[in-house]
């Protein structure tokens, strides 16, 4: 039996499609990057202006803040304790939120690791009252806090701030810690204890380096809060009045350039704990 082969035009034609367009970009692609770069330029442009205008001159006899460029200068760095009730000012709020931070990290870590490891009653309601402290209004805070402290005829000074600063930043605290320890494995810390290792023992070397990333970020949160809290402070602050209560008396009569000063100093130690923070953690990984 003979096969005969088809002939060459009689092959099946195999059809070509045409190459693939490539997919027009939207001009909805853009909209949220052109967003999101306007919402950080709102927030810079402020601090840049404070920057910048720290090393300008004044050209008036008192030396208050100008927007008019007079020239460049560093007078103010090199002045910056000449004005005294804003440098004691300044002090003050770096002391408070120092003594706030400490007081916070240590009672905040302790509601976190009560709330995440244990159950007891009424940890419902306790984590809606950390919630609520959150939301609340600061003058709400700060009215009910002072109507605390005049009833049980405590005086206002550095003691009611530290209270009602460690209020207001405990719940920041606790909820970021909280956070840390939600994927927290138990396995170590029991390998540790069939190791010989103490309750506190563990901790120290096995809990705490685990959920340093959350307390560090608990404690640059309560620092921020404190040394930025205006309403509550201005509620139970009493005679001495924190930084920026004391810009805010000054801005009355006229700001002195060296407010900018401290203003730019408090920005750069943020950033570079930012910066310190963010290294820490790919050093870790």
């Amino acid at each position: 039996m003979s096969v005969v082969a088809a002939p060459a035009s009689e092959a099946p034609h195999v059809a070509v499609s045409p190459a693939a367009r490539p997919p027009k970009r939207r001009w909805t692609r853009l909209a949220l990057p052109t967003y999101s770069w306007l919402v950080i330029l709102y927030l810079v442009i402020p601090i840049a202006v404070m920057i910048v205008y720290s090393f300008n001159k004044v050209a008036t006899a008192l030396p208050q803040v100008s927007f008019g460029w007079n020239g460049f200068t560093t007078q103010w760095y090199r002045e910056w304790s000449q004005i005294p009730g804003l440098t004691s000012a300044f002090f003050l709020s770096l002391k408070l939120a120092a003594a706030t931070t400490v007081v916070a990290i240590v009672l905040g870590t302790m509601i976190a690791l009560a709330l995440v490891r244990y159950r007891f009653r009424g940890k419902l309601a306790f984590e809606q009252v950390l919630f609520m402290n959150i939301a609340a209004p600061e003058i709400v805070l700060g009215v009910s806090l002072l109507g605390l402290f005049v009833t049980i005829n405590l005086a206002r000074g550095f003691l009611t701030l530290v209270l009602a600063h460690v209020m207001f930043s405990i719940a920041y605290v606790a909820i970021t810690v909280r956070a840390r320890l939600s994927g927290f494995d138990r396995s170590l810390e029991e390998a540790a204890s069939d190791l010989g290792a103490n309750a506190w023992t563990t901790f120290r070397l096995v809990t705490l380096p685990i959920i340093f990333p959350g307390i560090l970020a608990g404690s640059l949160m309560a620092f921020a809060l404190s040394i930025d809290d205006f309403v509550t402070s201005n509620f139970v602050a009493g005679a001495n009045p924190t930084f920026p209560l004391w810009v805010y008396g000054a801005s009355r009569i006229g700001i002195p350039p060296q407010v900018f000063v401290f203003g730019t100093f408090i920005f750069t130690v943020g950033i570079l704990l930012a910066i310190s923070s963010i290294v820490i953690q790919r050093k870790k990984l």
